[in-house]
């Protein structure tokens, strides 16, 4: 059996070939090569974070060579390298929210997940006054500020003035602020919307649908113009529910980037499948997603978890223990 040291003296032999493979966020790779004349595979994998206060300060110091990709409203975003002396090549995508506020604490912390069921009258007695107030907090900022051309116009891809039916219609396309801008595995872009009163995938109706399948169509068509390696196969159209901010957006990914819970059941709904529900739907053009029922899962610290959904759930138990 081959000793630690022997096996620890083969590592510095490899002679690299070629990068044979690399995983979507970049974090692995697979190179192929040889060690005295026979072909070798190595994979390298960047280990866990550490997660002691102490080491954490010892990282926060070494992170050098800090490149600012932008900055809208609280939100700002790097490429950095982790390591110190001689410059090297980023390894580090950061995102910096400052000065932030304690949803976003709450919303990054761990938490337990529910399940819950929002009904059409849920949605309109509670749900409806909790986007509303989420509105009026002023946390849109950094949408209207690219919208009305303020900020990150440089990284808009495109802007499109719809298919005619509204002159409110128009919309854009930029990348996700948690994108590389190279990796094209792991590509996330979003589609903001012009309009102010489509808040969710809850105000879209039956007379929405060629609005929809035009947005598909040009978000796809700028999308592989700009990335021509991408095919419009390989790129998945979303929409969250519940979003993280009610303004309509669209989520445009590659279908190889890392299918964490953000494209889960229960939080993403397909484009596709959406446009076809709204077109199978009974009733006439005003009839839309307000009046279906939708499932979707809430972290234990969600404002929508601990204002609406716990409360409901605790009255409707308190209601069955003490019927006769």
């Amino acid at each position: 059996m081959e000793d630690k040291s022997a096996a620890e003296s083969l590592v510095p032999l490899f002679k690299l070939e070629r990068l044979l493979n690399q995983d979507q966020g970049g974090r692995r790779v697979t190179l192929l090569g040889a060690i005295d004349g026979k072909p070798a595979l190595l994979t390298a994998e960047r280990a866990a974070f550490p997660s002691a206060s102490k080491d954490l300060e010892v990282f926060h110091k070494c992170v050098a060579n800090i490149n600012n990709l932008g900055a809208n409203d609280i939100y700002r975003w790097y490429l950095a390298s982790s390591g110190q002396g001689e410059v090297t090549s980023p390894d580090l995508k950061l995102n910096l929210i400052y000065p932030c506020t304690e949803q976003h604490i709450k919303k990054y912390s761990p938490q337990g997940v529910r399940m819950v069921t929002e009904t059409p009258e849920l949605y309109k007695e509670h749900v409806t006054p909790y986007m509303q107030k989420k509105r009026d907090e002023g946390r849109l900022n950094w949408v209207f500020n690219i919208l009305e051309g303020r900020t990150e116009q440089e990284d808009v891809i495109l802007r499109d003035p719809g298919d005619g039916a509204n002159p409110d219609d128009g919309f854009l396309m930029l990348p996700d602020l948690n994108w590389d801008r190279k990796t094209l595995t792991s590509l996330h872009l979003l589609g903001l919307v012009e309009r102010r009163d489509i808040w969710s995938l809850r105000d879209l109706g039956k007379s929405h649908v060629g609005w929809l399948k035009h947005m598909r169509e040009k978000l796809l068509d700028a999308t592989t113009k700009v990335y021509p390696d991408v095919e419009k196969n390989q790129l998945k159209l979303y929409i969250h529910y519940q979003p993280t901010y009610y303004h309509f957006h669209i989520h445009i990914v590659h279908v190889l980037l890392d299918a964490t819970s953000t494209q889960a059941t229960g939080k993403a709904f397909g484009l596709e499948n959406l446009i076809s529900q709204l077109q199978t739907m009974a009733g006439g053009p005003d009839a839309g997603m307000a009046d279906v029922s939708l499932t979707y899962f809430l972290g234990e610290a969600n404002e929508l978890w601990t204002e609406i959904f716990k409360p409901l759930l605790q009255g409707d138990n308190e209601d069955t223990n003490h019927s006769p």
